[in-house]
């Protein structure tokens, strides 16, 4: 059996990697205009967090994979800076969800980190 927080971060990943395609249209509007080729990068971003999400569940590449999505979850903070200084462009988004956005990277980031680096002993 794997532990919990192993779950939760691939259960977590391969479940936005799959957003990515259904709702794609809605992920490539938060992608900041300085970005070219939003849908490419949305795509790109939802094949990584499929495999990140897969890769935790096995031993032999968990910490690589754990590595991954915390390289990924920097790579998208522009889109999260970006809806939190423009909300009047996210109007059907809470604004208090736009800015909590922000610190919830950071905790997320510690939580891949927890859960791929320091792996729980199994009895």
């Amino acid at each position: 059996m794997l532990p919990i927080p192993i779950l939760i971060v691939a259960s977590f990943f391969i479940g936005a990697g799959i957003l990515h395609f259904v709702l794609l249209s809605f992920f490539a509007s938060i992608v900041p205009p300085y970005f070219n080729e939003p849908e490419a990068l949305v795509k790109i971003s939802g094949v990584f967090e499929l495999l990140g999400g897969l890769g935790v569940l096995l031993p032999t590449t968990r910490k690589w994979a754990g590595w991954g999505l915390i390289a990924l979850c920097v790579a998208v903070l522009p889109a999260n800076v970006h809806m939190a200084m423009n909300t009047d462009q996210f109007q059907n988004i809470p604004v208090a969800l736009l800015y909590l956005r922000l610190p919830l990277q950071a905790l997320i980031i510690w939580f891949i980190w927890k859960a791929t680096q320091h792996p729980v002993r199994m009895k």
